[in-house]
């Protein structure tokens, strides 16, 4: 017992570390998906008042008059704009309409019923404007994640989806995971005869092989997709060989384009897939082959009865790795695909660096987070249910 606690001691300055730096951090962030507080610390009163109300028809004239002089408030003391672009996050317009109220009101205009709001504006009398604001209340909401699933609450609080020309994020979700799932299956296909070459030369021969693979490692992906993007063009090396070969008449689109994404991601994460399936290959007695074949097998069937069974645990920690690496690519996609090839890590980074929205940023990053989760729980299983 003394010396289990003595290893904890020793690792929990680096759990301790890791909690701080880490594992906060991201749940901090992760939780601003689910919570809205911008118009409760804003606007106090009238936050709690739209908790109260039950949203059906317009708002009773003693909370309009609360939002009216909150609003007069928040303008004078120069924090509007925080409710103003969480407003404008769920309706468009909400802005202009706030602030050009709240000026209207400093003038002396009267604000305190719905319809002396509804003559400095005349949204002030419709309902969207209303329930955005019961929307964004607080504490928590749902807005964020159903926004990153193209889906929003109307005035009734039912779910429905956004404008077709608003709908983005399902069709962003679905191609990262097709590209994600082709480069995982791209790197199966080219790195398992690999790692099978390394695993059977003897390592005089296939330390200096495996050095090559881990050359890339010494690289960086910035460094490497650039380089791609100079072999791909339309007058770059790929394009001179393959019409000096006779192969092409005239140059093709090799970038800014799906196929230019693949072979990027695919050259950057190949490493990833061949060394894991490289160390289980080693850990393979080559006795079991011989004994298949001293039993009459041919080759191939030996190898798909005998080898690639064994093979199949490093075949799914690799594909898994280059997968979830895949995921959150965003360089590579952004130099060398075009408009239709960005993935949701391009949103994120929207969000998180030029709109500011950082509850949205934290929803798209939560939903792809969760598959991933479960992704990486049903490999662990298949893992262990192949046999060794």
């Amino acid at each position: 017992m003394p010396r289990r606690w003595w290893v904890f001691a020793l690792v929990a300055p680096l759990l301790l570390f890791l909690l701080a730096s880490f594992v906060l951090p991201v749940l901090l962030m992760l939780s601003r998906s689910v919570t809205d507080r911008e118009l409760q610390t804003v606007w106090p009163e009238s936050a709690a008042a739209l908790r109260l109300w039950d949203g059906r028809g317009l708002p009773p004239d003693a909370l309009a008059h609360k939002v009216a002089r909150e609003m007069v408030e928040a303008r004078q003391a120069g924090t509007l704009n925080r409710v103003a672009n969480r407003l404008n996050y769920d309706m468009v317009g909400s802005r202009s309409l706030l602030y050009g109220t709240a000026d209207m009101l400093l003038t002396g205009a009267p604000g305190d019923s719905v319809g002396a709001l509804a003559k400095i504006d005349p949204r002030w009398g419709q309902r969207d404007i209303w329930s955005a604001m019961r929307h964004a209340d607080g504490p928590l909401t749902s807005h964020y994640l159903l926004a990153a699933v193209d889906r929003r609450l109307d005035n009734e609080d039912h779910i429905t989806r956004v404008a077709p020309e608003q709908a983005v994020f399902e069709n962003i979700y679905l191609r990262t995971f097709k590209i994600s799932a082709v480069v995982a299956l791209l790197c199966v296909v080219l790195g398992y005869p690999i790692a099978y070459l390394l695993a059977s030369l003897p390592d005089r021969k296939a330390n200096p092989l495996l050095i090559l693979v881990l050359l890339p490692f010494w690289t960086s992906a910035l460094v490497r997709t650039a380089a791609w993007a100079v072999l791909l063009q339309t007058n770059g090396v790929v394009n001179h060989a393959l019409q000096n070969v006779g192969l092409i008449d005239a140059p093709v689109q090799l970038i800014y384009n799906r196929l230019g994404v693949y072979i990027a991601m695919t050259h950057v994460l190949l490493p990833f897939l061949i060394l894991p399936l490289y160390g289980v290959m080693k850990g393979i007695s080559p006795t079991a082959m011989r004994a298949a074949s001293s039993l009459g097998a041919p080759p191939l069937r030996a190898f798909l009865k005998v080898y690639l069974p064994q093979t199949l645990p490093g075949v799914a920690a690799g594909a898994i790795i280059v997968f979830t690496l895949a995921l959150g690519y965003y360089v590579t996609p952004a130099l060398v695909g075009g408009g239709a090839d960005q993935m949701i890590s391009a949103s994120i980074a929207f969000y998180t660096n030029q709109s500011l929205n950082w509850g949205m940023a934290a929803a798209l990053s939560l939903l792809l987070l969760v598959p991933l989760l479960l992704m990486l729980f049903a490999g662990r299983t298949l893992a262990r249910t192949v046999p060794a």
